[in-house]
Parts: structure tokens; sequence; C-alpha cells
């Protein structure tokens, strides 16, 4: 094959390759945040609420990709068990700054150990030179497909 051709006929689409792999990722993660007491989205909100508090729950809604409305229960339950806070906007006092909590930060980072220890099994699978160019191309693949507000993965 002309190394200048597309290996396009050689391989299935990466939607195809992507999305199964997705989906097991995300099976195999669900009893590790159980474990932690947190949902998928409740995962992601922490990932997202780290540096920086977020003007609106739209915003943040927006960002970790749920619907608004369904959002606000996941919220309610993470501020009711203190792993982030709700304060009112100085700025606006309707919109509420959304920031995680330390209490927050170190479920999430215990969460996010425990998913990573389970992907460095499956990494293991693949030879060093292999496993970093894996890592570094889907990382620039998420920053090149997620746009500027998501200049770099979440935590």
């Amino acid at each position: 094959m002309d190394r200048t051709e597309p290996e396009t006929a050689s391989r299935p689409d990466l939607a195809a390759m992507i999305v199964p792999l997705g989906r097991a990722l995300t099976a195999a993660e669900r009893p590790i945040l159980r474990d932690h007491g947190l949902s998928m989205w409740a995962y992601m909100v922490l990932l997202h609420l780290d540096e920086q508090p977020i003007r609106t729950q739209a915003a943040l809604a927006d960002t970790v990709g749920a619907d608004k409305t369904r959002i606000i229960a996941v919220l309610d339950d993470l501020a009711a068990r203190g792993l982030i806070h709700r304060q009112p906007d100085p700025a606006d006092r309707r919109a509420r700054l959304l920031s995680i909590t330390e209490a927050g930060r170190r479920t999430r980072d215990a969460a996010q150990t425990a998913i990573q220890q389970q992907e460095e099994r499956l990494l293991g699978r693949l030879p060093p030179a292999q496993r970093r160019g894996f890592l570094d191309a889907l990382q620039t693949l998420y920053q090149d497909l997620a746009g500027p507000s998501h200049p770099n993965p979440p935590r």
C-alpha cells in the first residue's frame, strides 16, 4: 500500500472503535464510582470544578454535556454532601458560583486514582511506545474536538 494513501480501507471507522471502547470503560468505572458514592454525572461535575468557580449551573451543564434541568439534582446532592459549594455571584445575586470543596477534591481524586489504576491494567497490554503514542493522540484529538472551551481534558 502506498504510504501517501489513507488507511481507511484497512480499519474500522473511528466511532466504530471508540464508542464500544468508551462504553466498556464507562461500565468498568461504574462500580468504582459507586464505591466512592458518585454517579457518573457527579464525577464529571467534580472533574470540571477545579481551579476556577463556574458561574452558573447552566454553564456547568454545558461544559459537562448534561441537560441543565437534570443536573440540578446532581448539584443538590453534591452540595448536601459537602462536595461542592454554591454561593451567590457578587456581580449577579441571581446566579450561583459553583466550586469544589476540599472534601469534593479528595473524593474526586480517590475515585480518579482507582479508575486510572484500572486503566493501567488495560494500557499495560500496549508496548510503551504504543501506549505513549495512543495517549498523546487521544489528548490531541480531544483538544481538537472539544474546542477552545476545553483547552485540556478534565483532570
